[in-house]
């Protein structure tokens, strides 16, 4: 149940995800406290290292900075905590029998439509607008289109768990796409609607859409047409015709504008990294930085303020080299061992490693315009999914080493 509901409260309930992970959490130290000495209990540690360095490394650079630099500052390490926390309920979960985890699918189904409904429940007079876009009381429509984009994507990257009534499983599933998808639609995410040709490229893959060369053509026409269809519409066409119209007004020396400003945060990013480079300004220093660049004339007062706009950038500034080398170690340890189960011959486990490289790849693609790794109510969604993904992958392998 506890499965379920993370991911399907994400977006409407305010630290639902956060309090369902620490119940998780608990439950977890409960069950190693108990069992830890059983043989093979903390072996996974062993087997899957990179995991386990990619959710650790992150806290560990700040710590190691505030130490550096004499600073106390708890607050910073609450996201990073959050990945490394999700170890023990890694090795709780890869435990369960490997049936449990199409819960979790469901769970994403169970997210992406309930947006979807609340898309169109909530519609404005004369639809979503690029200045009425979608969002929730405790976030802001970036964060909120993207993890409703991954949500609908993950219920039909786990398809491939539903043994029974199969027909009717894809048909829902499917619907969660195009509800999720909406939901994305309606919140302008434009930097989030990159990871949609990688998704379906993924999917296709997965599935086998590209196995010939009719499947091909097929998968060919058919997203050629989606996405014509989808740049037809007003808003995707306004919000495209906003970002051509950013880069000439910044191509000629004008930065004040949504995309100016966000490249020229990112300029001013790399200068801090220049001045810092192996520590960088200290993790929750972004502002203050920024503030004294903007004193000193390098920079328009206009972009100060507590993030990069993008996972490297802030990271590169605020925690320079070591951060640099901690994040590609995330990213890293949270993708290798979905690639290399990706070919699986068994359905359960090829379906989870697809759909971790689907977390993986969207914590990248989306943190190249916004900070993922920030937000409490996405880093918690995001260390679930992975623990959980790569437990799944575990125990069926584990039930498959017992079968004679």
């Amino acid at each position: 149940m506890l499965l379920f509901l993370a991911p399907a409260v994400n977006l409407v309930w305010r630290g639902g995800t956060g309090y369902i992970f620490f119940a998780l959490l608990a439950l977890a130290l409960y069950v190693a406290a108990r069992h830890g000495r059983v043989s093979g209990y903390f072996s996974a540690l062993r087997k899957y290292p990179w995991f386990v360095a990619g959710m650790c490394g992150l806290l560990v650079a700040v710590i190691i900075q505030q130490i550096s630099y004499g600073l106390w500052m708890p607050r910073q390490l609450d996201a990073y905590a959050r990945f490394a926390l999700a170890i023990p309920i890694f090795l709780m979960l890869r435990q369960m029998p490997s049936r449990y985890f199409r819960a979790l699918g469901w769970g994403c189904a169970a997210g992406a439509l309930i947006v979807g409904a609340q898309a169109l429940l909530d519609r404005p007079a004369g639809g979503w607008t690029d200045g009425d876009r979608l969002g929730n009381a405790f976030t802001n429509p970036i964060p909120y289109g993207d993890t409703a984009l991954l949500l609908a994507f993950l219920a039909v990257f786990t398809i491939g768990w539903d043994g029974k009534h199969r027909k009717w499983a894809s048909i829902l599933k499917i619907l969660a796409l195009v509800a999720g998808g909406f939901s994305s639609y309606c919140s302008g995410t434009r930097g989030g609607w990159l990871a949609i040709p990688l998704f379906l490229v993924m999917l296709g893959l997965q599935y086998g859409w590209f196995s010939n060369t009719k499947r091909r053509l097929i998968s060919a026409v058919t997203v050629a047409i989606v996405i014509s269809g989808l740049f037809a519409t007003p808003f995707v066409e306004q919000r495209a015709h906003d970002f051509t119209a950013d880069m000439m007004q910044f191509s000629k020396g004008d930065p004040n504008s949504s995309t100016g400003l966000r490249l020229e945060l990112w300029r001013a990013s790399a200068h801090l990294y220049a001045l810092h480079p192996l520590y960088g300004v200290g993790k929750g220093k972004l502002m203050s930085a920024l503030g004294t660049l903007a004193k000193q004339g390098y920079v328009t007062g206009l972009i100060v303020n507590e993030r990069g706009h993008s996972d490297f950038f802030s990271t590169l500034a605020e925690l320079g080299s070591i951060g640099i080398v901690c994040l590609l170690a995330f990213y890293y340890g949270s993708a290798v061992y979905f690639w290399r189960r990706r070919s699986s011959t068994d359905a359960f486990i090829r379906s989870a490693a697809w759909a971790g490289l689907a977390v993986s790849a969207s914590t990248i693609v989306f943190g190249l315009t916004i900070d993922v790794l920030v937000p409490i109510m996405v880093t918690v969604l995001i260390a679930l999914l992975l623990a959980a993904f790569l437990a799944a992958i575990d125990a069926r392998e584990a039930e498959l080493a017992r079968q004679p």
